[in-house]
């Protein structure tokens, strides 16, 4: 099977030398050798990005020693947060979070090495809005929260 580190150093060694503007997210490896990289970036990701990324890892690794497939993408715009740095990227954003059960549409106003600080609007004229600090430990899940008008 193909060791996921080994996947993920040679992708940070394409970043560092690419001085692309993207960072690793994510790297799963099954146990048929399907490898998926995940990537994002503060402004966007590009179809070009993501190829080039594709032959750098087909260059580092021979199909001769072990078989495997390999797509290379950027993370979605609705898939939950797997890295500090894409919580950092959403600050004044609104953001969907699900949190001891419950789930909870709020403006993400800061990230700290341990925590999130969010607002929650009042649906009420009469009550203000509502900030609260929320561990990453009682975070089962944050995304970007996708509205459609």
């Amino acid at each position: 099977m193909i060791d996921k580190a080994k996947v993920a150093a040679i992708a940070d060694e394409f970043i560092q030398e690419s001085g692309a503007d993207v960072f690793l997210v994510d790297v799963t490896v099954s146990a048929d050798n399907d490898i998926v990289v995940e990537i994002d970036s503060d402004n966007s990701v590009d179809i070009d990005t993501c190829c080039d990324l594709t032959r750098f890892i087909e260059d580092k690794m021979s199909r001769d020693v072990e078989d495997y497939s390999l797509e290379v993408g950027s993370s979605g715009l609705t898939s939950p947060f797997k890295n500090i740095r894409q919580y950092n990227k959403n600050v004044g954003n609104e953001i969907e979070l699900l949190s001891e059960g419950k789930k909870i549409i709020a403006v993400l106003d800061a990230v700290g090495d341990d925590d999130i600080t969010i607002t929650i609007s009042s649906k009420s004229k009469k009550q203000p809005a509502q900030q609260l600090r929320i561990p990453f430990s009682k975070i089962d899940y944050a995304k970007y929260n996708l509205k459609f008008k």
